[in-house]
């Protein structure tokens, strides 16, 4: 080996030094600084295959030399020639390959930073558009939660108006003729799916059906509970929305039972005939008695006590006065009759000469035609006598009804003290918690108040009647024996006038 390389050596100084041309070994070339990346790399790896290529010549000359010693320098310095053209060669095809490579490289580079540029205009796209679908999505939400709330506060009047309907149709009487549109109400009511176009449409139908129906009067139809509890069919007579009768009774709507009931305790007889009226009539204007209140007034109508049970609220009291009021209106009767005929009786009296002893006025006479001797303040005496004894036959009765007519308050005040009494004792066991406890005894106080004066104010105008009849019937007796009396003074002041005269002419014909 030794040998080989001083004999390498050898050649390599002759050749130098010969006139053949010096080629410079591959790897004393470097890149320039200004070179590619890829290229410089290239480049530098060119001093390790070329030194590993000597190598590989040296081994194999010294190799050939120990095989075969026919082969000479020359053959090794062409086969290294040989070696470094092919190796140049190949250096100069991966040479091409890297700057391929390279232009590759570069080319996917721009490829790929045109792709990077695209991809980032399209991110900066699509995050526009997800800037702008998200505000879409926010608009679109908070519309959509509107409509939501809208719905919500469409569904909330729905439902109120149709509970509020429900508790207007279940009062209604016109129910009681269209008892099928309750079931829609009260599913409606009582549904949790929102309504549809269709249940509004039916419940406005309703509402306006309603409407029309409160200005009516319509006869129909239907099964009425009587008062006694029988389940009766009865021809129904409805005045809008407000009143409706049967054979001139006023019945109720009960919606309990979705049914017409009559009414155990009926209003005053005037409006029955009323009721009774409108349910004959045929066409016309008819005058009718309803309730605005669609049944509140009928009721307090109906259960407004009756005479007698007012009666009865007095208690003793009450009875007792109105015991006197009979008494009273007996007298009064009474004596009015009496007066009426002794008045007559008086007045065709004084049409007749002929004293009558059948009345006041023809006894007075009589004691006038009597007593026609007696001197003139006599007969006053005698007709004056007279005229006393016929008062007590004409006043009777009068002071029984006066006493009447002062008593009868003052049993109302009694009562009354007495209702007071028993509402004070109520509200002492009680308490005045509740109206009805202390409601027996007012009632009492003031019931038996307006008994009292029903009875003395009658009474007592009654009285003051009959004593200005009385009192006329006294006048006219006192004025006819006034005036016989006056007729007596002048009958006898003419009888001595009479008598004066002659007995002047009986002296002067004595004188003469």
């Amino acid at each position: 080996m030794s040998q080989a390389g001083t004999q390498c050596r050898a050649a390599s100084a002759g050749g130098s030094g010969s006139g053949r041309e010096r080629t410079p070994a591959p790897f004393l070339r470097f890149p320039a600084a200004d070179a590619p990346t890829g290229h410089r790399a290239a480049t530098a790896r060119w001093p390790r295959a070329a030194l590993a290529a000597f190598a590989m010549a040296l081994g194999l000359s010294g190799s050939a030399q120990a095989g075969a010693a026919a082969k000479s320098l020359d053959d090794l310095l062409s086969t290294i020639i040989a070696d470094q053209q092919a190796a140049r060669q190949r250096d100069a095809e991966r040479e091409k390959e890297f700057v391929a490579a390279r232009d590759q490289q570069a080319a996917l580079l721009e490829q790929a930073k045109a792709q990077l540029a695209a991809e980032q205009a399209r991110a900066d796209q699509l995050k526009a558009q997800f800037e702008s679908n998200e505000s879409t999505i926010v608009s679109q939400s908070a519309a959509t939660d509107a409509a939501d709330g809208e719905l919500a506060d469409f569904d909330a009047v729905v439902r109120q108006v149709a509970t509020d309907m429900k508790s207007m149709l279940d009062a209604s009487l016109v129910s009681a003729q269209i008892p099928q549109r309750l079931a829609f109400v009260d599913r409606l009511v009582r549904s949790e799916d929102k309504p549809t176009i269709d249940d509004v449409q039916q419940l406005w139908q309703i509402l306006f059906e309603e409407i029309i129906q409160s200005g009516k009067v319509a006869q129909f139809k239907t099964n009425v509970i009587s008062a006694q509890g029988k389940d009766e069919a009865r021809v129904v007579t409805r005045l809008g929305v407000f009143t409706a009768t049967s054979n001139g009774d006023f019945l109720r709507y009960a919606p309990e039972v979705h049914r017409l009931v009559e009414q155990a305790r009926q209003p005053p007889g005037q409006y029955r005939r009323m009721a009774r009226a409108l349910e004959q009539a045929k066409e016309g204007m008819t005058m009718v008695a309803f309730d605005p209140t669609r049944g509140s007034m009928l009721a307090i109508l109906s259960q407004e006590p009756t005479i007698w049970e007012r009666i009865k609220q007095a208690k003793l009291v009450g009875f007792v006065t109105l015991g006197l009021g009979g008494i009273a209106i007996v007298i009064a009767l009474w004596r009015f009759f009496r007066l009426t005929v002794i008045e007559r009786a008086v007045a065709r009296q004084r049409q007749s000469t002929e004293p009558d002893t059948g009345n006041p006025l023809g006894r007075v006479m009589k004691a006038f035609t009597d007593n026609r001797s007696v001197d003139s303040e006599t007969l006053e005496r005698k007709l004056d006598d007279a005229i006393l004894r016929e008062l007590p036959p004409i006043q009777r009765g009068l002071g029984a009804l006066l006493v009447i007519a002062e008593a009868a308050p003052l049993l109302g005040l009694l009562g009354t003290v007495s209702g007071m009494v028993a509402t004070f004792q109520a509200l002492s066991m009680f308490g005045a918690g509740d109206a009805k406890v202390v409601a027996g005894g007012i009632s009492e106080a003031l019931v038996a108040t307006i008994i009292g004066l029903c009875v003395a104010i009658p009474a007592l105008v009654v009285h003051s009647f009959l004593k200005s009849k009385s009192d006329r019937i006294v006048q006219v007796l006192d004025e006819q024996a006034a005036g016989m009396v006056a007729r007596m003074a002048e009958a006898h002041l003419r009888v001595r006038q009479k008598l004066a005269g002659q007995n002047a002419a009986n002296r002067a014909a004595v004188a003469n």
